[in-house]
């Protein structure tokens, strides 16, 4: 299961309120596809299947379907927001090979 950093869960939680909707949760999964064969998916979701697995992180709830959680066992989600880097990245321990975009890996 992927584990989100202080700012993540903060920053995800602002744009929640700015949804309007209190009971989204962020949907984080691994799809095949970019230029190294995989690729990572966000999204804010209301559905969670019974076999999701489901974290909370500072009143941000996070949901994953069964296979990406095993992809992300030891991932973290960061926020940065400066000068050189802003946006969300994820650091997953899984990926051997990454690609210059930043958000696919294989």
């Amino acid at each position: 299961m992927i584990a989100l950093t202080d700012n993540a869960a903060t920053k995800v939680q602002e744009l929640i309120s700015a949804e309007g909707e209190d009971e989204l949760a962020l949907r984080v999964a691994v799809r095949p596809g970019g230029c190294s064969g995989f690729s990572y998916e966000m999204f804010f979701d209301t559905d969670v299947a019974a076999d999701d697995v489901t974290a909370d992180y500072n009143g941000v709830k996070v949901v994953v379907d069964p296979t990406s959680a095993q992809m992300l066992t030891g991932a973290t989600l960061d926020y940065k927001d400066g000068l050189n880097q802003a946006g969300f990245s994820i650091d997953n321990p899984n990926a051997q090979r990454t690609c210059g975009c930043g958000s696919s890996f294989s």
